[in-house]
């Protein structure tokens, strides 16, 4: 569809498959000059995905080569295909060399469906999209949902979302203020993934599990989730650790067994690197990654608490929680705070938003100091790029 806005540029080469179509190549006379004979080894490839690389380089996902025939359905897309049919409209807001973004994709247009990618994200843009569409399924990321959050009301009140029954959510923690107030907007659509590239394991949650365990990424999928202590110990429900999950992840990083040895238990069982616990029911709450756990007087800080409280704040649009140098304690709290009006920042807002923390976290948790930057490092998928900020500090 030449010239909409927020689709793939017009003038790409585009071709049809059900006849002739004006402006569009036909298939049978683009494809009539290729050798049509059986492969002798019809073998189907595998996809070399890359992490995002939020704690460091993104690494390949390698994984062994699939004995299917090339011509046949990935099996790990049979769970998204069932959510679709040839009436699903997706709206596609995240770049596709993300692994979800890809496989929904994928799973959309081997169901029939009808597929729409935003070149980039724009918040009005993407309801303008689902209004025009009537799109029925999507895919977010949380830093999507407070910008669009954030649109004035007038623009919020202009578009029509009721064609959309599934909204599917992931690829970094969710604010519980930020999720309640998608709920209230949109209805009980929202569905929350937990899982990565790297296939270790996945959980999944409805709005309405998610009412009754606000803050919970869901319950286990796949297989069964251990919370392990630093030497490998089994905790009880309410205790935070590394997550690890059993029986799942057939993978190594591509050129770098060292890195693949780190997430794997000596029970075999594998771990996308992050902390946090279940409760009695076996529901998942995240608290942040290992890497970035903040010690400040032997106590362990984890920042997405702190982000969550900040993040609530009217003036901050968007935050980053770390640890820094610290001569008697070992680590302090940082945060930086990008703000919704540029010219709010400085020191009276700073000294504003760690009273907030104050008021709703221990001493210990809340930041000594709060630095502004007008954009902090975020991928196109909305996650949060930690380590750049935590080596500027460090640094100093």
């Amino acid at each position: 569809m030449p010239g909409l806005p927020g689709l793939l540029d017009p003038g790409v080469r585009r071709i049809a498959c059900a006849g002739e179509v004006a402006g569009y190549l036909d298939w049978d006379h683009a494809a009539a000059g290729f050798d049509d004979s059986e492969l002798s080894d019809p073998a189907c490839g595998e996809v070399l995905l890359y992490s995002s690389g939020t704690t460091g380089k993104p690494k390949g996902v390698k994984r062994a080569t699939m004995t299917r025939p090339y011509d046949s359905a990935d099996p790990r897309l049979a769970a998204l295909m069932q959510t679709c049919t040839r009436d699903t409209v997706f709206l596609s807001t995240s770049p596709l060399y993300h692994s979800a973004p890809f496989r929904y994709a994928c799973a959309v247009l081997a169901t029939g469906g009808t597929l729409i990618v935003m070149k980039r994200f724009e918040p009005e843009q993407a309801l303008a999209l689902i209004e025009r569409h009537q799109c029925t399924a999507s895919l977010w990321v949380p830093t999507m949902f407070s910008r669009m959050l954030r649109l004035p009301d007038a623009v919020k009140r202009r578009y029509q979302l009721l064609s959309m029954t599934l909204a599917v959510h992931g690829a970094a923690p969710c604010p519980v203020y930020v999720k309640e107030a998608m709920i209230a907007w949109w209805g009980p659509v929202l569905y929350e993934v937990y899982a990565g590239t790297e296939g270790v394991g996945a959980c999944g949650i409805t709005s309405q599990e998610w009412l009754l365990h606000k803050g919970s990424v869901g319950r286990s999928t796949q297989a069964p989730i251990h919370i392990l202590d630093d030497e490998w110990h089994a905790l009880p429900a309410g205790q935070v650790g590394m997550i690890f999950f059993e029986g799942t992840g057939n993978f190594s990083y591509h050129g770098d067994a060292a890195k693949t040895e780190k997430v794997t238990s000596p029970q075999g069982w594998r771990t996308y690197g992050d902390l946090g616990y279940v409760d009695a029911e076996g529901y998942l709450y995240l608290t942040g990654r290992k890497s970035f756990t903040i010690i400040t007087g032997g106590v362990n800080v984890y920042p997405q608490e702190v982000e969550d409280v900040l993040g609530a704040h009217p003036a901050v649009a968007d935050c980053a929680v770390f640890g820094i140098p610290d001569e008697d304690l070992g680590e302090q709290v940082k945060a930086v705070v990008q703000t919704v009006a540029p010219h709010d920042a400085g020191p009276e807002l700073g000294q504003e938003l760690i009273a907030w923390c104050r008021s709703k976290l221990s001493a210990i948790k809340c930041p000594k100091t709060i630095d502004f930057d007008p954009a902090l490092p975020r991928e196109p998928n909305g996650k949060l790029y930690k380590l750049p900020l935590q080596q500027r500090y460090a640094r100093r």
